[in-house]
C-alpha cells in the first residue's frame, strides 16, 4: 500500500502489435499487473504502433483479445478509455511534434545534418582509436552559416536529444543502484528526418503525460534508461513530466542454448499455449517463477496469492530460464485444482471439430460427464483429452500399431480369452469387480495385474496409456468391452 504522501502508483504495459504474442511479453503484462494490483494502483495499457511497416490491425486485436483470455483486466487503454485518450500512439502524432519542438527551442534538443555515411566514418574512426563509436555530437553546436550550407546541399535533418555532460546515476528496482558515464550515453535521436518521431521520444513522453510512476520493462532496454532520465528532467523543466518515474528492469527469459527467448522460438508463442489447452492461470502462475516466488517451498499459486504477495524488490535479477516440463507440470496442477463441472466445460473445445475425431452425433454426454474426473488426474494440458477419451465415442479404437505390437505379445490371445470369460460374469457396476476379472484372467496366465490388463487396454481403448482401466470399461458398456475384445480376437488370428 502507498504512503499517504507518495503518489498512486501508475505502471503501464505499452506492447507493440507485431506478430503474435510471446511469453517474455505476458511475463512483463504480469508483474505489471500483480504490482499494480498489490497497490491499489492504476494499470495503463498502451499500445505503442508507430511502426506502420511492422504494425497490423489483425495483431492488435489478436492482442486484445490474448490479454482478456489470460484474465488481464486494465484501468486505462484500449476498450476502457480514460482520461489520456488516445491510448494508440498512431492517434497521438500531434502530441509527439509539438514536444519536439519545445524541446527544440529550449535547446534540449537539436537538428543534425550528418548523413548516414558521414556516420559511419566516424564510427570506424572512433572504433579503430580506441573510442566510444556513438554519435560525436558533430552538429551539437552549428552556426547559422553551416545550417545554411547543409540545407543548400538538401539535406533533411533529424532530431536529437542533447544529453547533459555528467554522470547519470539511479537506483533499480531490480538491481540497485547504477551508473551511467556521459562518454557512454551520447545524443540519440527522437525524430526522424521525415518527421516520425521515434521510440525514444513518445515512450518517455507518453510516460511523463500518463503520469506513469513505475516502468517495469525488460532487461534489454536498460541501456536506453539514462537517455530517458535525461528526457524526463527536460520533460519537467518544460512542465511536460511532473517527475521521473522508478526503473524496474526483469531479467531476460532464457530459452535453449542460453539464449534469450525470441519471438522466432516456437516455444515462445503465446498461441501455442492456447491452442495446446493450458490454463491461462497454470500459465501465469509458470511465468511468475520467472524472476519472481511467492516461497522458497510453494510453486503452486493462484493470481489472487501473487497479487498479495507480488514486491517487485523480491524479483531476482539473474536471467531464468524457460522450461517447458516445468511447465506443463503447473498447468497439470491447475487442473486438478478445478472444481469437476469447470474441468467437464473448459475441455469442450477438444470434444469438437476439428479436434475430435469422432462424428458429432456419436458424443454421448452421459459418458462424458462420467470419465470427466478420471480424466481429470491425468491431463497435463486439456487438448490431451481428445485422444484420451475417443474410445467412448468412436464405433471401434484406432489402433497405435505400436502400442498392439507391444502390447499383443505371444500369448496375448489365449489371455484375451480368458479376460473376455472373466469379465462376461463379472459385476458391471463395479470397477473393482471388473478389476478382480482381469486380475484373475493374468493369474491363470501366471502374470500380474500390469502385464495381465495391457492387451485388454490396447483391444478396448487403441493404446497401452490411458485413463484408469476398469472405470473406463465400466463406461464404455459390457457389450462394446466385449465385443472390442473378440474383434482383438480376430485380429490376432
Amino acid at each position: 500500500m502507498a504512503s499517504a504522501s507518495a503518489p498512486a502508483v501508475r505502471v503501464r504495459f505499452c506492447p507493440s502489435p507485431t506478430g503474435n504474442p510471446h511469453v517474455g511479453l505476458v511475463r512483463t503484462a504480469l508483474f505489471n499487473w500483480a504490482f499494480a494490483k498489490h497497490h491499489q494502483g492504476t494499470l495503463v495499457f498502451r499500445i505503442e504502433d508507430t511502426d506502420a511497416a511492422r504494425d497490423s490491425e489483425e495483431s492488435y486485436q489478436q492482442l486484445l483479445d490474448s490479454l482478456r483470455w489470460l484474465g488481464f483486466d486494465w484501468d486505462e487503454g484500449p476498450e476502457v478509455g480514460g482520461p489520456h485518450a488516445p491510448y494508440r500512439q498512431s492517434q497521438r502524432m500531434d502530441i509527439y511534434r509539438d514536444v519536439a519542438e519545445k524541446l527544440l527551442a529550449a535547446g534540449h534538443a537539436y537538428r543534425c545534418y550528418c548523413s548516414q555515411e558521414e556516420l559511419d566514418t566516424r564510427r570506424e574512426a572512433a572504433r579503430a582509436a580506441g573510442r566510444p563509436s556513438g554519435y560525436d555530437g558533430h552538429c551539437r553546436d552549428l552556426t547559422e552559416a553551416q545550417v545554411a550550407e547543409y540545407q543548400a546541399q538538401g539535406r533533411t535533418p533529424i532530431v536529437r536529444f542533447r544529453m547533459p555532460d555528467e554522470t547519470i546515476t539511479f537506483t533499480d528496482l531490480v538491481r540497485g543502484e547504477l551508473t551511467f558515464t556521459p562518454e557512454n550515453v551520447p545524443d540519440y535521436g527522437i525524430v526522424r528526418a521525415n518527421g516520425a518521431p521515434l521510440y525514444t521520444l513518445v515512450n518517455p513522453v507518453d510516460d511523463a503525460l500518463m503520469e506513469i510512476t513505475h516502468v517495469l520493462r525488460g532487461e534489454d532496454l536498460l541501456s536506453s534508461t539514462p537517455r530517458q532520465i535525461a528526457l524526463y528532467k527536460a520533460l519537467t523543466e518544460l512542465g511536460v513530466a511532473k517527475s521521473v518515474p522508478a526503473f524496474g528492469h526483469l531479467p531476460y527469459v532464457m530459452g535453449e542454448g542460453n539464449k534469450k527467448l525470441s519471438k522466432r522460438d516456437p516455444q515462445s508463442s503465446l498461441n501455442l499455449y492456447r491452442e495446446r489447452g493450458f490454463l491461462p492461470e497454470g500459465l501465469l502462475n509458470y511465468l511468475s517463477l520467472l524472476g519472481w516466488s511467492l516461497s522458497a517451498d510453494q510453486d503452486i499459486f493462484t493470481l489472487d496469492e501473487m497479487v498479495a504477495a507480488f514486491d517487485i524488490a523480491d524479483v531476482n535479477p539473474n536471467p531464468a530460464r524457460f522450461d517447458l516440463k516445468k511447465c506443463e507440470a503447473i498447468n497439470a496442477d491447475h487442473i486438478r485444482l478445478l472444481d469437476v463441472k469447470d474441468f467437464t466445460e473448459r475441455c469442450r473445445p477438444w470434444l469438437k471439430a476439428p479436434f475430435a475425431t469422432w462424428a458429432p452425433e456419436a458424443f454421448d454426454e452421459s459418458r462424458w460427464q462420467a470419465i470427466a474426473p478420471h480424466a481429470q488426474t491425468r491431463l497435463k494440458v486439456l487438448s490431451e483429452i481428445t485422444e484420451n477419451v475417443d474410445f467412448l465415442f468412436l464405433p471401434e479404437p484406432v489402433f497405435d500399431e505400436a502400442s498392439w505390437t507391444k502390447a499383443m505379445k505371444e500369448g496375448a490371445d489365449a489371455l484375451l480369452r480368458t479376460a473376455r470369460e472373466k469379465l462376461e460374469s463379472a459385476d458391471w457396476t463395479s470397477p473393482e469387480s471388473l478389476k478382480e476379472a482381469v486380475l484373475a484372467a493374468g493369474e491363470a496366465h501366471g502374470l500380474k495385474l500390469g502385464k495381465a490388463q495391457a492387451p485388454v487396454r490396447v483391444a478396448v481403448t487403441g493404446r497401452t496409456v490411458g485413463l484408469p482401466l476398469f472405470e473406463s470399461l465400466e463406461i464404455l458398456g459390457k457389450d462394446s468391452t466385449l465385443t472390442r475384445i473378440d474383434a482383438a480376437l480376430a485380429k490376432l488370428a
